[in-house]
């Protein structure tokens, strides 16, 4: 059986080859309408595209490097998730790294691990400014999410906006005494656009901070952690009605300890997470938590590293994707 061209998606969903390989190649100038077109006539006709003949016309390998922290935290396993189907829409194929510390997230942005693709999207959790400051990648990368790093491409998700608005909810509720279960390391001081946020919410309603109210588990991530970080504030005694925790993991080890002390979500205690993961849909009760609008992110990652990688060499571009609230069980009045 013949296999499917170019020519033949193209009259399938009415327009030229030519507006099909742009639509693969992430190229601007395709409308949504003529997007959806195109990549339903693909789905329809099984196409797919021959890489091996593109990589010797162009020198590309069509491979790109996905690169995140872990994989046991449920928002970078949906963040992977998107990204790989995303690029697999536009005719590439993808390498997943796990980068679990500062050097590994270096070796794929510098290239030692990623030596074999054109490009490489990443969700850092320990690159800075500084450490790249000196450093040029062989390749385009994106950075999606965290703070801006000077030089590169970036998406940076509206934390402060989602925090604050959150942090509004529960004031609103009649919330006064917020607690906030974080991940910055024991010992040091919460910090970043999500505790931004938090404070000028707090400002706003001329509630004080508290700095008896800040909790933190002895992991960044994990639900593990939310549930050490509430165990130790229940244990202090100390009086709270709300807990604002920095993403959905660790508002699941939050949820259980209050649980476990007999607490009532929400008549005692309301809590809300970050991320909005598939997660949060299913807790008991369902969890409330901000959405930081991944699909929007993941697509304007991808567009930016394929224009990258086919030829722009303009100015560095930071995309900035709005947050809205999901609001459960977990943080209605009581």
């Amino acid at each position: 059986m013949r296999r499917p061209t170019l020519a033949d998606v193209g009259a399938a969903a009415g327009v030229s080859a030519k507006t099909v390989s742009n639509v693969l190649l992430g190229r601007l100038g395709a409308s949504e309408a003529t997007r959806a077109a195109v990549l339903a006539a693909i789905e329809q006709l099984g196409y797919r595209v021959n890489m091996a003949g593109r990589g010797l016309v162009s020198g590309r390998t069509g491979r790109v490097a996905v690169v995140v922290p872990n994989l046991y935290q449920p928002y970078f396993a949906e963040l992977a998730e998107r990204l790989i189907h995303a690029l697999e829409e536009r005719g590439c194929t993808t390498m997943l790294r796990v980068a679990h510390d500062r050097e590994a997230e270096l070796a794929a942005v510098l290239g030692p691990t990623t030596a074999t693709v054109d490009g490489v999207i990443v969700s850092p959790h320990f690159l800075s400014g500084d450490s790249l400051a000196e450093r040029t990648p062989p390749r385009p990368v994106v950075q999606l999410g965290s703070a801006p790093t000077p030089l590169r491409d970036c998406v940076v998700m509206g934390e402060r906006a989602g925090s604050e608005a959150m942090t509004r909810h529960l004031l609103e509720s009649g919330r006064r005494r917020i607690a906030l279960v974080w991940n910055n390391a024991p010992g040091t001081a919460p910090q970043g656009d999500r505790f931004e946020g938090y404070l000028a919410a707090l400002a706003a309603y001329g509630v004080p901070r508290d700095d008896a109210l800040f909790v933190s588990g002895s992991d960044w991530d994990r639900r593990a952690s939310g549930y050490e970080a509430m165990v130790g504030l229940l244990r202090q005694k100390v009086a709270f009605d709300a807990a604002l925790c920095v993403n959905d993991a660790i508002a699941v080890g939050a949820l259980r300890a209050l649980h476990s002390f007999g607490r009532r979500v929400p008549t005692d205690v309301a809590v809300t997470g970050f991320d909005d993961t598939d997660e949060s849909e299913f807790t008991s009760p369902p969890l409330s938590s901000v959405s930081p609008e991944q699909p929007v992110m993941v697509e304007a990652a991808v567009r930016m590293l394929l224009e990258r990688i086919y030829g722009y060499a303009g100015p560095v571009r930071e995309v900035r994707t709005n947050a809205h609230l999901v609001l459960r069980a977990s943080s209605l009045p009581a």
